[in-house]
């Protein structure tokens, strides 16, 4: 991977993690036209990304990370079913993720359900997120561990549906994309990168730990460090983006989108180009 196409890559990963558009279907097709889709890299680049898009919501927002103790006990309860079921789904999960079929038949059934989540929860009102709430949009998020639906729109409308109006319901998301996504990020750098299982780390295994460091390359380091950069960067832009478009006309244009992005895949799979999740 050159560092122009971890640039490229990362700037797809800014735009598309906080939008309802799903961020895999764009790196599958990112990955898969510039060549790169089946480098042992590629897959730990795009997770790793993630950090620094993580860390743009904690600068735009820092204020709301200082707020009381019932901010990060909501979270939690949100976070928790996430990891829950991700812990115990991870395979099944991953064998999903190889499926660019899946990713593009969802993406086309997310898009329609945005073109009328406007129209159903138009009473959508409220702006205080309960501890039920919370749970309820945390359930809703697991729904994103199918590739295409993106984690996004889906804790968005779970709390659309507790009626949580689109700003809210979009901020808040944000805030528990913070731990989802840090604990996704941290578990694939340990496995898929420094090679390890997570009892070597509960046993403390300083020697394989200690080892394990020694496969991260000079240059690798370096795409890693960039493209956290850029993706931080370029997430804020997005996520600035995104809340005033979405106060202003609501879900419908992500619904056409998401259409036009799943039906272009599974046409470019029809005409049998070789599209690598």
């Amino acid at each position: 991977m050159s560092i122009w196409q971890a640039i490229i890559l990362a700037i797809v990963e800014g735009l598309t993690e906080f939008l309802p558009v799903s961020s895999t279907g764009h790196m599958i097709i990112a990955a898969s036209l510039m060549g790169i889709s089946e480098l042992p890299i590629t897959k730990v680049f795009e997770v790793n990304i993630q950090f620094g898009a993580i860390l743009s919501v904690v600068v735009l927002y820092w204020r709301r990370f200082l707020q009381s103790f019932v901010f990060y006990q909501k979270l939690l309860l949100a976070f928790l079913p996430a990891a829950v079921i991700g812990f115990a789904l991870n395979d099944v999960i991953d064998a999903m993720l190889e499926s660019v079929v899946i990713t593009a038949v969802m993406l086309v059934i997310g898009g329609v359900v945005l073109l009328y989540v406007d129209k159903w929860f138009k009473h959508a009102v409220d702006d205080t997120i309960s501890y039920k709430n919370a749970l309820v949009i945390g359930f809703f998020q697991c729904i994103a561990m199918i590739p295409g639906v993106s984690r996004s729109a889906a804790s968005i409308i779970g709390g659309m549906t507790q009626g949580i109006n689109r700003k809210a319901a979009a901020e808040f998301s944000f805030f528990l994309a913070v731990p989802t996504m840090l604990a996704a990020a941290t578990y694939k750098f340990i496995t898929d990168l420094l090679g390890l299982e997570l009892s070597d780390l509960l046993r403390f295994d300083l020697v394989k730990i200690q080892d394990s460091f020694g496969v991260l390359q000079p240059y690798d380091i370096k795409l890693l460090l960039i493209g956290n950069f850029v993706a931080f960067v370029v997430a804020m832009l997005a996520i600035r983006f995104f809340i005033s478009f979405l106060t202003k006309y609501g879900f419908k244009m992500f619904g056409y989108y998401r259409i036009a992005l799943g039906v272009l895949l599974l046409a470019l799979l029809a005409m049998g180009v070789d599209l690598k999740a």
